[in-house]
């Protein structure tokens, strides 16, 4: 019977959702958590894995000589050495679409957390702080009405149409820098510094590359105006930390909303943790329910359509 090995499945799914579908296809496993060291013990009769963040370096697949299909549980694939798995005629698989209304969503959370704080003001009120006020209201902090307030994007993938799309609707203006520009699309397309100067909010959609690691560095934010927020859903590796904490220290800039880091889960010596105005979520945006569910689905439809050979959603 077809070996199938899910090695990290705890993050797709914690329990509220089955992997039924998935042990239809064959005989398989599943490990919430794999360490590096138990990769091997676990994977080794594997034709099938499934993976989520375990590296799967060239010295690992060539101490599984069973392995076919890697399908990871994920867009980005960096955690595979593809040439590798091309050499060793390894089809890999990721899940190009499931999270794009989730993660629109968490750039949004994010905003509306820096533009009205409805958390801290509920804490006050928790505190007894609007019992003791001598008016019918109060706030601590100023809240920020995003109407007529532009809203710049990086990176215009589905994710950041998606955005751009909630950005109009609150009637903001959008300002869009990307490589590809569609003159059908109702935004302004713009040159990456002019959205950064220009820009209430700047929000990043782009995948990492060689090229664009910590792209937002010290001048890059001194390019922000002193109001604006920066938003990142994306990747972590796109900002230099150091340089973001000192520009929230300082007031370059009002404030950022994270859910990502350079280095995931965070290490307590990340300089952002005690930046002011700066709100870290634990990488969080893609894992709605309903965004997971779709992952889940595409997952067992990419591995079915390989053992049908019809493969779907190859990275290579």
């Amino acid at each position: 019977m077809k070996k199938i090995v899910v090695l990290d499945g705890y993050a797709l799914n914690p329990g509220d959702l089955s992997w039924k579908r998935l042990e239809q296809l064959g005989d398989c496993v599943v490990y919430d958590r794999t360490t590096a060291a138990q990769v091997f013990d676990r994977a080794k009769d594997a034709e099938f894995l499934l993976i989520n963040k375990i590296m799967m370096s060239r010295e690992v697949m060539e101490q599984l000589p069973s392995l076919k299909y890697i399908g990871v549980l994920a867009t980005g694939y960096n955690v595979v050495d593809i040439q590798a798995a091309k050499e060793r005629n390894i089809t890999v698989t990721n899940i190009p679409i499931y999270g794009t209304v989730s993660v629109a969503q968490m750039v949004f959370a994010h905003l509306l957390n820096l533009t009205e704080h409805v958390a801290e003001h509920s804490q006050l009120v928790s505190s007894g702080k609007w019992e003791k006020s001598p008016d019918f209201c109060f706030w601590d902090f100023p809240m920020i009405e995003l109407q007529n307030l532009t809203f710049g994007i990086v990176g215009y993938g589905r994710i950041g149409k998606q955005t751009a799309k909630i950005a109009k609707a609150f009637g903001m203006k959008v300002l869009v820098y990307s490589r590809h520009q569609d003159n059908n699309e109702d935004v302004t397309f713009v040159g990456l510094e002019e959205l950064f100067k220009n820009s209430d909010v700047v929000s990043l959609h782009c995948p990492l590359t060689g090229e664009n690691e910590k792209f937002v560095n010290k001048d890059m934010l001194s390019f922000m105006k002193k109001t604006a927020f920066l938003i990142n859903t994306s990747r972590g590796q796109l900002i230099d930390e150091g340089a973001l904490a000192d520009a929230l220290n300082s007031g370059s800039i009002a404030g950022a909303g994270l859910d990502v880091l350079s280095v995931e889960p965070v290490q307590n010596k990340n300089p952002l943790l005690k930046a002011k105005n700066c709100y870290i979520t634990p990488h969080i945006a893609w894992a709605t329910i309903s965004a997971r569910s779709r992952l889940m689905n595409t997952a067992v439809e990419n591995l079915a359509a390989f053992m049908k050979g019809q493969p779907q959603n190859t990275v290579h």
